[in-house]
């Protein structure tokens, strides 16, 4: 007898996006439909906010349009992103088999999560930083209409050494052209507007010039995988291109207090 497929539940349907299948089908189509970005060749990876959708949602739907070419050609998704709620040593891999949205489930890619584990530390296995995790989760349904066959691998930040974790995901990438990695970030926290956008555009000139240093000085609360990806990319010759940059003061209307949002894609 075959064991059950363990399932993470949706720890935010209806609190970050639309709690119906229906309704979230909507909602990520519409903001998708609005997106505008010029199609780019061979993405390998995407810096996506991780807000409700409707902060976040245009901004990272102009992250995700960028995908529907590559739907044909991706079988897994390394989803990386900053633990908010549990403390983690290294990176925490999920044991779980899959993700649920209201959409269905999303499988985990267990053979490319085990290629990881392989590796040992900093990534080990390490479910309770996953159970209420939203970074990760609020990427899913974007990722369930723009690349609906592809597998994941999600991963957790604790406090990690980038250079450390990015050695054994260079070597994966290297092998595998299949494989496309997503960081899921936002950016400066609960500045007032005009402050925030220089914070914030002071990080996204570091990022796209390459500037490690310049991008750890600076604030996002997925900073470590940004800094990952960063140095993933100068080793494998990636280039970035700033799709959009807003904050919730754009989306939302308060200017007093705003969270800072980037879409940002890899090319190579």
């Amino acid at each position: 007898m075959m064991n059950e497929m363990k399932i993470r539940p949706p720890a935010v349907a209806g609190l970050f996006y639309a709690a119906s299948a229906a309704g979230l089908r909507s909602q990520v189509q519409q903001l998708l439909d609005q997106a505008q970005v010029s199609p780019l060749d061979h993405v390998r990876a995407l810096i996506a906010p991780h807000a409700g959708y409707r902060y976040s949602g245009p901004i990272a739907a102009n992250a995700f349009k960028t995908l529907p070419p590559l739907a044909d050609s991706t079988t897994t998704v390394l989803l990386l992103g900053p633990a908010h709620h549990f403390p983690v040593a290294g990176v925490a891999v999920s044991a779980f088999d899959a993700f649920g949205t209201p959409l269905g489930a999303v499988q985990v890619d267990v053979q490319r999560r085990a290629q990881v584990l392989a590796h040992g530390p900093p990534f080990a296995i390490f479910e309770p930083a996953h159970e209420d995790e939203h970074c990760l989760e609020v990427e899913l349904p974007f990722l369930q209409l723009v690349l609906p066959t592809a597998g994941i691998v999600p991963l957790l930040f604790g406090h990690v050494d980038p250079n450390i974790v990015a050695a054994p995901l260079i070597n994966l990438l290297r092998q595998a052209d299949d494989v496309l990695l997503i960081v899921s970030s936002d950016l400066s926290h609960y500045y007032p507007y005009a402050q925030a956008v220089a914070l914030d555009r002071a990080l996204l000139d570091a990022l796209l010039s390459g500037d490690g240093p310049g991008v750890q000085r600076r604030q996002a609360c997925g900073l470590l995988p940004i800094l990952t990806l960063m140095e993933i990319a100068r080793q494998l010759g990636w280039q970035p291109h700033l799709l959009d940059y807003r904050n919730s003061g754009d989306t939302a209307g308060d200017h007093r207090k705003v969270v800072g949002y980037a879409a940002v894609a890899y090319t190579g």
